[in-house]
């Protein structure tokens, strides 16, 4: 069996981790196009060789633009790389623009298609990866959902007959990169000036349009976040970079401490060196439940509904409304004591990708 993977954003290239390596047990061939969408070395390179992912095969360079141009330029590259492939399957992965396009221009040669963490909804149709997903689930021949309530969703969409629960590969990752940071077999993160690691401490991150596009409630959760009584960790995305300076924002002051992203393993060590988190990214909601910190999520809504279970995730689209004590007593809140379970599965999710593959694969 030939695989070709198709990533392009970080959390793409975390899920790829664990497939890789299941992939290098096995006689299948796998080839791994790159298509560059996150071009920053801090978002993608690194993880290359922060995680033992084998080097793409192919680096298409896309880079960024609007999602109309990403998207068109990534679906005009991949055509002839997968024409001179022809793999048994093309694997898209989660919810971006390279999602997408891997997609299309897989369906497009008559490929079969697989997307991994296939079913997750938001049901926020303003946010770009909800169209992602929505079009890849409907294209692609085979889904592979991470959880039950994702199996229920394509279900509910008359997709139930091309779905396979999997598990969630990032499960995989985590635990075993989580396992060498308590080790002490991970090097120490890089936080921010100002950040004392053996001190209290808040991990945040920011970096959805909803968020920072609008000046007016990029400010507000700023300003939120430089109030709180403990020190916070920004690990600032590009795109919050770029906002920020054109709107005038200022993103130091107060407890607010502002750095760079980290690789996948140190964002590991800093969530479990930190007393809790503070995101909008999906990725990391669910990262701060497997590693036992509360989490707040700066949306009104999560695709990882699992999390929002006894408290470990609050979501809180406006800190303003809460008023400031509300606002520090849900982001300062302790672990809930509450059995999580194992709603993303026990770790072999790449394994069971691999295996579902083969058994369906023309």
């Amino acid at each position: 069996m030939k695989v070709v993977s198709i990533v392009g954003a970080r959390p793409q290239l975390v899920k790829l981790a664990p497939i890789a390596a299941a992939f290098a047990a096995t006689e299948h061939e796998h080839v791994i196009v790159h298509t560059g969408q996150h071009y920053d070395a801090d978002l993608s390179d690194v993880f290359f060789s922060g995680l033992g992912i084998p080097d793409p095969d192919v680096h298409l360079g896309i880079g960024s633009g609007s999602h109309g141009v990403q998207t068109g330029k990534t679906l005009a590259a991949l055509d002839p790389v997968l024409a001179a492939e022809r793999p048994d399957w093309v694997l898209v992965y989660g919810d971006t623009n390279s999602t997408l396009a891997g997609a299309l221009s897989a369906v497009k040669m008559h490929l079969p298609v697989a997307h991994l963490e296939a079913g997750l909804r938001s049901f926020n149709r303003q946010m770009p990866e909800e169209h992602n997903r929505v079009l890849t689930d409907h294209c692609a021949d085979l889904l592979l959902a991470p959880t039950e309530e994702a199996m229920r969703h394509l279900a509910n969409e008359g997709l139930a007959k091309r779905a396979v629960l999997a598990g969630d590969v990032m499960v995989d990752v985590c635990l075993r990169v989580r396992d060498l940071v308590r080790a002490g077999e991970a090097p120490r993160p890089e936080l921010p000036e100002g950040i004392d690691p053996s001190a209290p401490y808040l991990l945040a991150t920011l970096h959805r349009a909803e968020n920072t596009d609008d000046p007016r409630r990029l400010a507000t959760l700023v300003a939120a976040l430089a109030e709180l009584p403990v020190p916070v960790a920004l690990l600032a995305h590009p795109r919050l970079l770029a906002r920020a300076e054109e709107h005038g924002i200022k993103l130091g002051g107060g407890s607010l401490h502002v750095g760079r992203p980290l690789p996948y393993a140190g964002m590991v060590a800093a969530v479990l060196g930190s007393v809790g988190v503070v995101t909008d990214s999906g990725g990391l909601q669910k990262e701060a439940y497997l590693l036992d910190r509360p989490c707040t999520t700066l949306r009104p809504e999560t695709e990882w509904v699992e999390t929002l279970a006894d408290d470990w995730n609050r979501l809180v689209p406006d800190p303003s409304a809460l008023g400031r004590d509300g606002w520090v007593e849900t982001v300062t809140r302790p672990a809930p004591r509450a059995d999580r379970g194992t709603p993303y599965g026990d770790g072999r999710a790449a394994e069971n990708v691999v295996r579902i593959l083969a058994e369906h694969a023309r």
